[in-house]
């Protein structure tokens, strides 16, 4: 479709000599006196250019006509030269000045040609800007939705974790510092039977919703096995390496490309001995007792990687009192020392000097509310008093 043009001029063989000259380059060429009224088509139909040549009111004039077509392109015909009047005219809005009279047509076909295309342009930008405009409010309304939507998978998340406990002198309390909103870091503990505490600390691999999302599945597995353990109708849970096998066949089974590393143990009340399966999980469960601390043994296969992975039972007795701590690796990420060496030696120290205090830790480590932690943080520390 040719572009409209509209000629305004009061010399009327001049306005019609340009609208034959413009018709032939393409356009769609309309003349219009400079006093006379604009046509009700005129109206409701762009216009991409306007050949004005001002009449008795000057360039006053084109101020008007500008505001009534902002988007069209404006080449001003004047018979003066005078510099004041070109600089006049270009800050009402004039793309071009020509001095009449024009020898040569192709000087206007070229002047319209060049203010169109600039029209055109500006007209592109500003259509895409408003495209933004509406693309960012709606992205800005996607991403409210999903900071909404993790909040409350935040609330959930925090609401799976449990109260600390006591037991006949044992204590169990914990934190989970989220380098995101939502954590791939889980623990859990709780009283397996009258006389054994059951406590695992996982780290899921990546981060964000999806990792999180594994924590709920590592969570309801737990209560099934629970649940199943009291019916009767299994006693998986009693073997931290079966529970890993089965945790490892269901990851496996969802498909959601995820796995983890976990450390699942139990600790009987009576006796002081602990069973535990590991897989590879880092860093392994440290053991503080009477100012010396060391890392418990043990190694074996990440968990959901691997159809058939075989998992260890290890145990041993702790001795009374003790402290035990466990941490997802993201503790290790915090420590400032050169190599993983010095970072595992630096942690035994802490938690020997933190005597049980979770606190005390997170001070020595500057964990506050306010500081970003690069990686998920998981602390559990399980106590017993001297008897």
């Amino acid at each position: 479709m040719a572009a409209a043009v509209l000629v305004i001029d009061d010399d009327t063989q001049r306005c019609e000599r340009h609208v034959r000259y413009l018709i032939k380059r393409g356009y769609d060429a309309q003349a219009l006196p400079a006093h006379g009224s604009l046509p009700e088509w005129l109206r409701q139909h762009p216009v991409a250019a306007l050949v004005c040549a001002p009449g008795h009111d000057g360039l006053d004039s084109l101020q008007v006509l500008k505001q009534q077509f902002a988007q069209a392109a404006m080449v001003v015909l004047s018979m003066s030269s005078d510099s004041d009047d070109v600089l006049q005219a270009l800050r009402f809005g004039a793309d071009d000045y020509l001095v009449l009279p024009l020898s040569n047509l192709e000087v206007l076909g070229l002047s319209v040609d060049k203010a169109v295309q600039h029209a055109r342009t500006q007209a592109e930008n500003l259509a895409y800007r408003q495209h933004l405009e509406v693309t960012n409010k709606e992205l800005q309304r996607h991403l409210d939705e999903l900071r909404s939507d993790q909040q409350a998978g935040r609330q959930a998340q925090m609401r799976m974790l449990p109260e600390p406990l006591c037991k006949c002198g044992v204590s169990l309390q914990h934190r989970v510092i989220p380098s995101l909103l939502l954590s791939g870091d889980f623990l859990d503990y709780f009283e397996l039977d009258e006389r054994r505490l059951v406590f695992y600390v996982a780290d899921v691999s990546g981060h964000g919703a999806s990792s999180a999302f594994v924590t709920v599945l590592l969570k309801n597995l737990t209560y099934r096995l629970r649940r199943n353990l009291r019916r009767g109708s299994s006693d998986e849970l009693n073997d931290p390496a079966r529970v890993l096998a089965r945790i490892n066949s269901e990851l496996l089974a969802s498909q959601l490309g995820k796995h983890l590393t976990i450390l699942y143990a139990i600790y009987d009340l009576v006796t002081s001995q602990l069973i535990y399966s590991v897989g590879g999980h880092l860093p392994m469960p440290v053991l503080a007792c009477e100012g010396q601390a060391h890392y418990l043994e043990g190694s074996g296969m990440p968990v959901g990687l691997f159809a058939g992975a075989e998992y260890q039972t290890y145990q041993c007795k702790l001795p009374e009192p003790f402290t035990l701590w466990l941490f997802s690796d993201g503790i290790l990420e915090i420590i400032d020392r050169p190599t993983l060496n010095d970072k595992e030696a630096a942690l035994l120290q802490l938690a020997a000097a933190s005597e049980g205090s979770l606190e005390r830790l997170m001070t020595e480590l500057q964990i506050t509310a306010e500081v970003e932690v690069p990686d998920d943080i998981a602390m559990l520390v399980v106590a017993r008093e001297g008897i």
